[in-house]
């Protein structure tokens, strides 16, 4: 039987990411040959990538990536079980690799990317999350992506916390001019950094049920005023009407207030930059992540945990 020593045990953590007595249970079952021995770790993943599944993946990163040819985006969400592994390198390269696999096979959902290859590499996508899983020892979930074509503007807040993809229709002339780029990430900003939640891209897009639950709720709430106890059904309603101009203001994009500029409506700033640059430009649509959105957190006992490695 071959000694196994501290620095063989380290290489191997170094190699695999694994914990230091898997590493060193592993060299023991392969006779010293760390070649082997990751064999054995590897052959050993699947199992505990299996047991780790369970766990609760509520952390991660939402991230996007634009084609080379600028005529398409993609954006994905993906889940760990902490935010340490999720500003881990390892990690945010894999997930830049899945974006690539999406824009390259253009799948249609996850479990379709599941059965794609990994750039690169001759592993499916399925494959190289379960080995991901092993080697840095959380639970990981691809939970959702989203391809869009166009003409489109991006941002990313809070290094991976939110991602936006807003889509355009513009003028050739306009996407290519310098200034453009600059603007459409501006609107992408909105989307994320707005005072309230962006939920219509504009009035006509309100579905009619949301309109009026609405205006009941505001009829509802005008009724209870005691200020309000004899004014005539025809004044509620004006008053009602009124209010909605401030639903409008606070739920759509395009009627919002624009976030870096005051008493200017993202539409007026849109058709303003039209002008600018010398061209039309419409809104047509936008697409937001949260990371971790409707997702159950994980609570960690902190002295609980660290107790138990005291303990051993």
């Amino acid at each position: 039987m071959a000694a196994i020593t501290a620095s063989m045990v380290n290489d191997l953590r170094q190699k695999t990411g694994c914990g230091m007595m898997e590493c060193k249970k592993a060299l023991t079952e392969a006779n010293g040959d760390v070649d082997e021995a990751i064999k054995v770790l590897r052959e050993k993943g699947l199992a505990v990538a299996a047991k780790k599944a369970s766990r609760i993946a509520a952390e991660g990163v939402v991230d996007i990536m634009v084609a080379d040819d600028k005529k398409s985006a993609a954006m994905i969400e993906v889940n760990a079980e902490t935010d340490f592994v999720a500003k881990n390198a390892t990690f945010l390269e894999f997930v830049q690799n899945i974006l690539k696999t999406i824009l390259a096979t253009r799948p249609a959902n996850v479990e379709e990317l599941l059965t794609k290859q990994y750039v690169d590499t001759d592993m499916t996508v399925e494959a190289k999350l379960k080995d991901m899983v092993f080697t840095i020892g959380e639970n990981m979930n691809i939970r959702r992506f989203v391809i869009v074509d166009g003409v489109v503007g991006t941002y990313i807040h809070g290094k991976g916390s939110t991602g936006v993809i807003v889509t355009y229709e513009a003028d050739d002339a306009v996407v290519n001019n310098d200034g453009f780029a600059e603007f459409a990430k501006n609107i992408a900003l909105q989307v994320a950094g707005a005072p309230s939640p962006v939920l219509y891209l504009n009035k006509e897009s309100v579905p009619e049920k949301d309109l009026e639950e609405e205006k009941s709720i505001i009829l509802a709430q005008l009724s209870n005023d005691p200020k309000n106890a004899n004014k005539p059904a025809q004044i509620l309603e004006k008053m009602v009407a009124g209010k909605l101009g401030k639903f409008y203001e606070k739920s759509c994009l395009l009627e919002q207030e624009y976030v870096k500029e005051d008493k200017m409506s993202v539409s007026q700033y849109v058709e303003n930059t039209a002008k600018a640059l010398g061209g039309s430009i419409k809104v047509t649509g936008y697409y937001m992540y949260e990371k971790g959105e409707g997702l159950e957190k994980r609570e960690d006992d902190f002295a609980a945990e660290i107790e138990k490695l005291v303990k051993g």
